[in-house]
């Protein structure tokens, strides 16, 4: 459901939709937010005259990417975070927030559950933030705290991986080095404009930015450029470490074929030897005597060893 705040200089209380779009110019800071998956948000931003229509589009658009774009009195800002994992719907790695920022009013619309919503709320009502740069500062700076683990989580499992290969065997560690590069790449397709789409607002000469939420938004872009730099490097390394153990792999089964080979060569001459002596016609040597048997088997046994000794000799198994 949509929810109002307003900031009346003081204390910060919430208020019905209805009699905040009946009456949306207010002295006081307020910020709606509106759940896309529960209310027609065109609608509800539709009630706010002043608001141009490319805003309200791009409000209610379903696919987003990080942006920051000013349109006549105020501007347009999509972020992306990481979601509420209980839910495990989004199709994306990050889920974004669409807000409409202007003097005094931050309008902003969610159609999944920003991990990060709950705490700016929670502090709205604690009456620690006043304006829109605040609300959008405090923002972006919780999307970077949620998100910084999660991108060292990343490298950390790939150290753990690249030191572990040996004990784990290839095949597993490559659907684990698979399953990181894979969450890398999608964190990375938003973090880069993200980046850039803060910097910007940073410089933007808005009347409702102070120099404190600029340097908040500043250090909020830093944070995003080391993100995307350690994402990165854990993509880059994470091909590396693929390739690596591809030819462990190629490794492991050339060796797997030698050792086939080697057997199959020590059975190769007894094959021959007792599909020889096992043809059913007249005239095979000492046939009735009741030694032959086990003379057969010592002939064979013998050359198996002499064959097994020069293979050995020979260091087969170590090239």
């Amino acid at each position: 459901m949509s929810r109002v705040f307003v900031h009346d200089g003081q204390t910060t209380h919430e208020e019905h939709l209805d009699a905040f779009c009946a009456s949306p110019t207010t002295p006081y800071f307020v910020w709606l937010h509106i759940d896309g998956r529960k209310e027609d948000a065109r609608h509800i931003a539709g009630r706010l005259s002043d608001m141009p229509e490319p805003a309200i589009s791009a409000l209610v658009a379903q696919e987003t990417r990080p942006r920051c774009t000013f349109m006549g009195p105020g501007a347009l800002i999509n972020l992306r975070g990481p979601g509420v994992e209980a839910e495990g719907d989004f199709g994306d790695a990050l889920v974004s927030i669409r807000l409409w920022a202007q003097k005094g009013r931050v309008i902003s619309v969610s159609y999944r559950t920003l991990a990060a919503l709950e705490p700016i709320m929670a502090r709205m009502m604690n009456g620690t933030i006043h304006d829109p740069g605040d609300l959008i500062a405090c923002l972006a700076q919780e999307i970077t705290d949620v998100l910084d683990p999660e991108v060292a989580e990343l490298g950390d499992t790939l150290d753990d991986i690249e030191s572990e290969i040996s004990e784990e065997g290839p095949t597993e560690s490559r659907r684990r080095v698979s399953a990181i590069r894979a969450t890398a790449i999608a964190y990375r397709r938003f973090i880069a404009p993200q980046r850039q789409a803060i910097e910007r607002l940073a410089m933007a000469e808005a009347p409702w930015l102070e120099d404190d939420d600029r340097l908040h938004l500043q250090e909020a872009a830093d944070r995003c450029a080391r993100m995307a730099e350690e994402l990165e490097a854990v993509r880059e390394r994470s091909a590396l470490a693929h390739e690596g153990l591809t030819d462990l792999r190629a490794e492991q089964m050339n060796l797997q074929a030698l050792i086939i080979s080697i057997v199959a060569l020590v059975f190769l001459p007894l094959t021959f030897i007792t599909g020889l002596l096992g043809m059913n016609v007249d005239g095979i040597p000492y046939a009735h005597e009741p030694w032959a048997f086990w003379g057969v088997v010592g002939v064979c046994a013998a050359l198996a060893g002499a064959i097994t000794a020069w293979f050995i000799a020979s260091h087969w198994l170590k090239r």
